[in-house]
């Protein structure tokens, strides 16, 4: 898969082992951003993790998104295959959200994942969390979410 030219940004597939540009984007959230992304406010990323976030292969599909002058990550959008399902997960860097690049990243993902069959995304959500499940909604008319403690549980239907 090659790089896409959406809304002005450069959305590309992340290279599997690319640790780099996941530790780049992750250096851009805020304590809050990873609070509501990892459940934590981790001020790190363990090797185990690192390897995980960075894995690209048969179930594992992770798209990037780079800004015009900016050759640091602005988001990034996973998606791991489950079946028919997927499990989808976004980072936009503080300095760029509320500037359309998370939206931009989950309509070219649902686009990969309809293409490759797959008919749901899920999603766990922090209940604070509403750029999240607004990402969600974009993918889909139907989406529907159960509410776990603090978490909504999210599935999208890809038409």
């Amino acid at each position: 898969m090659h790089s896409r030219h959406v809304d002005g940004l450069v959305i590309r597939p992340l290279r599997t082992g690319d640790t780099a540009t996941v530790l780049a984007l992750f250096d851009r959230l805020g304590a809050e951003s990873r609070r509501r992304r990892f459940g934590l406010a981790e001020t790190r990323l363990s090797d185990a993790e690192l390897e995980l976030l960075s894995r690209v292969d048969g179930r594992h599909h992770v798209l990037v998104a780079y800004v015009p002058g900016d050759s640091s990550p602005a988001g990034i959008a996973r998606l791991v295959r489950d079946g028919d399902a997927a499990e989808v997960a976004f980072e936009v860097a503080d300095m760029h959200q509320g500037r359309g690049i998370g939206a931009a990243l989950a309509e070219a993902l649902a686009a990969d994942a309809r293409a490759a069959g797959i008919s749901e995304l899920h999603a766990t959500v922090a209940a604070d969390n509403a750029r999240s499940l607004s990402l969600l909604r974009r993918t889909t008319r139907r989406l529907r979410a159960t509410w776990d403690g603090g978490e909504r549980h999210v599935v999208a239907a890809l038409e």
